[in-house]
């Protein structure tokens, strides 16, 4: 079922989470005896939130803080945590500034490289802290990054980018082969983003651990406003749901 929304073109009508509602079920259950944990590549984490690699969101604090609660926060191997030495200075100037410079700030606050002695220091001090090491990078950067992640002993891999695809065509750029370095890697990689049944399926059997689901539906996210591109979390959820 859908509508027309051109000459031969058809869409389909998709929902979020405040255009459902949950119908209860026909046994009830004590809320404290719920188990809200979950398990990944053999582990059970207590908490079944993965925090977003995000400047704003996950910083080592943020990790080591997530981590001992029982879940996972995702750093962002190509934010201000590995540009700069002292971070915080630069979230802090990018929190006082108005919205119509703030922009112009970010923009001109990313132009310093990444630098690869602080991917392994940010890894370090998570792992200092004995609770699971989880970062995040584009395609792009995935083989030299990923490589350096598992050196230092990060656990967790993801390669993130706002549509995944097993067949990306560039002539620009070398393109990320992720059969390969999902096989290759020695420590689970997670790969997304991905919003269908069959881009989910072709990223399992390629070798992903896990698949990141879901373009631009969040309320902080300006992909929808920025590309057009979006599809509401609960469509995006069933529509890559993997069945037996």
């Amino acid at each position: 079922m859908g509508m027309w929304v051109g000459r031969g073109r058809k869409a389909r009508r998709c929902y979020g989470f405040d255009e459902i509602s949950l119908v209860p079920g026909e046994v009830s259950i004590n809320p404290n005896e719920v188990d809200p944990s979950w398990e990944f590549n053999g582990k059970r984490y207590e908490v079944p939130i993965l925090a977003a690699a995000m400047d704003g969101v996950v910083d080592v604090k943020f990790a080591v803080t997530m981590g001992k609660l029982g879940g996972l926060a995702v750093l962002n191997l190509e934010g201000v945590q590995t540009r700069y030495e002292d971070p915080s200075e630069v979230m802090s100037e990018i929190a006082k500034a108005t919205p119509e410079k703030a922009t112009q700030l970010i923009q001109k606050l990313y132009l310093p490289k990444v630098k690869e002695t602080l991917i392994r220091k940010r890894i370090r001090q998570i792992k200092a802290a004995k609770v699971p090491a989880v970062v995040s990078t584009i395609p792009q950067n995935a083989e030299k990054y990923g490589k350096i992640a598992q050196e230092v002993g990060a656990d967790i891999f993801v390669i993130q980018s706002q549509v995944s695809s097993v067949r990306h065509m560039s002539r620009e750029y070398n393109v990320c082969d992720y059969g390969r370095l999902c096989t290759t890697m020695k420590i689970p990689v997670m790969v997304g983003n991905a919003v269908t049944y069959k881009m989910t399926l072709e990223l399992m059997e390629i070798g992903a651990s896990a698949v990141l689901v879901g373009v631009g539906p969040g309320a902080a996210c300006t992909t929808r406003g920025v590309l057009g591109i979006g599809v509401p979390q609960v469509t995006a959820t069933c529509s890559g749901q993997l069945r037996e």
